[in-house]
């Protein structure tokens, strides 16, 4: 399988993105979640606290990074299934993303696929 180029990994990323935008701008929370999106860059606030979830595009190595309190992490496009798996264990993208951004709000968030 040839490797995937540059524009078709940033426009698949940006497409990502905007879903996750989407799943934001439904959520019904007890706080403010809000977010920033800038050149591949997409950054969730919890006013509850004023903390951060970060995601951005890796272009060089085809990976997608999330920072957050508990860590920063790295994760690959399994093709084969068509998901983001951490490149430490293999945890999916969506379980990881879940996560931290339930631990920093204080409150259950669930983005999906």
């Amino acid at each position: 399988m040839a490797e995937m180029g540059e524009s078709q990994f940033n426009q698949m990323i940006d497409d990502f993105l905007i879903h996750l935008e989407e799943q934001i701008d439904g959520f019904d929370t007890d706080g403010d979640i809000d977010y920033e999106t800038s050149g591949g860059v997409l950054t969730i606030i919890f006013e509850v606290n004023n903390s951060q979830v970060i995601m951005n595009r890796q272009t060089p190595v085809r990976q997608l990074w999330l920072a957050a309190r508990s860590g920063g992490f790295h994760f690959d496009l399994d093709e084969a299934s068509g998901q983001w798996l951490r490149d430490t264990d293999g945890a999916e993208f969506y379980s990881v993303l879940n996560q931290c951004c339930t631990e920093q709000a204080g409150e259950t968030i669930e983005f999906c696929a």
